[in-house]
């Protein structure tokens, strides 16, 4: 989707400022939603691409203006409620402090399981027997698409020609996965842009991108 989420080749944000040592948690409220949307994640209620769905399908103005892990939480809350897990009102209270007793959820992850969890990770790649449709040193152009819907397609890249470089294999289609209508396995490339191509003339001849694109975003060109 044209979320806010999506900054890249835009003007007018600044510069990425890294920060020098920079901690994975800079609260110990960040550690704890990071660890409860792991834990509720467990229950299947949800998959991860509608984890991250919920996160960006946020108003613009809500998003630019929330850290990083007030997002995560939003999103939480927000697939919690959708499914009946917690109630607008039962999160508010929670806020004024106001919780006349702990609600206990089933199906999640122990707390002392959440590290083991995180370490052993997950892969969303797929044994299905799917053929490909292209192959490396093809000449492919994105599909110039906007949907209201999730997608991996960033905008500046849309509508635009490239070289498959490599074919990572089959995996999970998140545009679908993210909107709960299926896995959709399909084989997902490794697709060389020119800079020129992107963005313009300005830009260097040497200078190119390359961006990892599922099946569904490309044709080949003619």
């Amino acid at each position: 989707m044209n979320g806010p989420h999506d900054l890249g080749g835009q003007h007018g944000l600044g510069p990425v400022e890294r920060e020098i040592d920079e901690p994975v948690f800079h609260a110990d409220w960040e550690r704890r939603v990071f660890a409860l949307t792991l834990a509720m994640g467990a229950r299947g209620d949800w998959n991860l691409d509608m984890s991250r769905h919920a996160r960006e399908n946020r108003h613009p103005v809500d998003y630019l203006s929330s850290s990083y892990y007030e997002i995560w939480l939003k999103g939480l809350e927000a697939l919690m409620a959708e499914r009946g897990l917690v109630t607008g009102t039962e999160v508010e209270n929670a806020i004024r402090g106001e919780v006349p007793e702990i609600k206990k959820i089933g199906g999640a992850i122990p707390a002392e399981a959440i590290r083991e969890s995180l370490e052993r990770g997950d892969s969303t790649r797929l044994s299905d027997p799917v053929p490909p449709a292209f192959r490396a040193g093809e000449k492919v152009r994105t599909r110039n698409m906007n949907p209201r819907g999730h997608t991996r397609l960033p905008r500046y890249a849309r509508g635009r020609e490239g070289l498959v470089e490599r074919d990572h294999g089959v995996f999970v289609f998140p545009d679908s996965n993210a909107l709960g209508e299926g896995t959709k396995p399909q084989h997902l490339y490794a697709v060389r842009f020119s800079a020129r191509e992107l963005w313009g003339e300005s830009y260097a001849e040497r200078n190119s991108v390359m961006i990892d694109l599922f099946e569904d975003y490309l044709l080949r060109a003619v």
